[in-house]
């Protein structure tokens, strides 16, 4: 092992560097991981594309970037016994405090005092070694890759949307976008027992990628009006959804979500845009369609293991497109296409 760590450090828009930084050495009740895999989400995009992510988080550069991890044990910190070393583990990247309100009455999610890896109040995990307290680690199987342990985070923000948006036996849902968390709501809706899902998307890779993943209806959406793009659901449906989860982040989708929902229903927001957008409010509230948010997760990531363990899920077709850790940029600029699926980045050398 040598005497440096690499990391993927993020310093202004379009500006990711390699960066050498000590081992870092687990204390009580930590572990270090031996990164193998990260994701790039949609929030890691808004840093390298707009500087951070519009009305949420701005600048605090540099800070090591990603927050969709998983590796391997490499060592113990004292007192550790739930994990050992060579276990395979998932991330979960929000720290809380445990103390506030949020935290006592269980929506730790919302943990005002929390931070994030992979954010500018917290270093993230594109690198070659991390540590982390144990509890915040989540042991897979070995048949399971760390590759598909990484897919773990945001599948466990997929299931945290569905549960947001009440899906259950028989539900008719519209999902908004076809990029990577986009996928994981429809399939993660399809666990929960939804009868029939419907997604929208612009890009026709995306497209063919929900069509072979078990979308039910996919339409093409682009130069379509909100009020259009609603009415071809309906149709699809042979009634409106009870429901909509909006992952795109586009203004156009937003309105069209609200729009199309069933009266009495609910449109899910998960998608991250611009810090303030112009949506048919008035037409919400009058046919009382709940709006809901997702911030992270809430109790999702043991589901996600157990559904990717037992094969109720497969994330593998998902992942698109691979980089080595040396080639970070790159990847970022295949993500910035929008294009396709995951784009991973391997950190070991191993």
């Amino acid at each position: 092992m040598t005497e440096k760590n690499l990391a993927a450090v993020f310093y202004k828009q379009g500006d990711i560097r390699l960066q050498e930084t000590k081992i870092p050495e687990p204390a009580a009740g930590q572990v270090q991981i031996r990164i193998e895999n990260v994701g790039i989400c949609g929030s890691d995009l808004s840093f390298w594309e707009r500087d951070g992510i519009p009305g949420v988080l701005e600048g605090g550069a540099p800070f090591a970037i990603g927050h969709e991890g998983a590796g391997v044990v490499s060592k113990l910190g004292q007192g550790v016994t739930s994990l050992k070393i060579g276990d395979k583990v998932a991330l979960d990247p929000l720290f809380n405090c445990g103390h506030c309100t949020d935290c006592k009455t269980g929506r730790y999610n919302l943990c005002t005092g929390a931070t994030i890896c992979g954010f500018p109040e917290q270093w993230g995990y594109m690198t070659r070694l991390f540590v982390q307290n144990a509890e915040h680690c989540f042991q897979f199987p070995s048949h399971v890759s760390t590759e598909e342990g990484a897919m773990l985070e945001p599948l466990a923000v997929a299931l945290h949307a569905c549960r947001r948006a009440g899906v259950s036996a028989n539900s008719k849902v519209l999902i908004t976008g076809a990029g990577p968390i986009g996928l994981l709501a429809m399939m993660s809706a399809k666990v929960f027992g939804a009868s029939s899902v419907c997604m929208t998307e612009v890009n026709e890779t995306r497209i063919k990628l929900a069509k072979q993943l078990g979308a039910d209806y996919v339409l093409n959406v682009t130069s379509k009006e909100p009020r259009d793009v609603a009415k071809s659901v309906e149709e699809c449906f042979g009634e409106k959804p009870n429901m909509a989860i909006e992952c795109s982040g586009a203004q156009s989708a937003m309105c069209a979500a609200i729009y199309a929902t069933r009266s009495g229903g609910c449109m899910t927001q998960v998608g991250l845009g611009d810090a303030k957008v112009t949506v048919p409010l008035t037409d919400a509230s009058f046919r009382e369609v709940d709006i809901t948010g997702v911030r992270s997760n809430l109790y999702c990531t043991p589901l996600a293991a157990d559904l990717v363990a037992s094969g109720r899920i497969d994330v593998k077709p998902l992942v698109t497109h691979r980089y080595e850790l040396e080639n970070v940029a790159e990847a970022f600029k295949r993500a910035h296409l929008r294009k396709g699926g995951k784009v991973m980045v391997r950190c070991s050398k191993d």
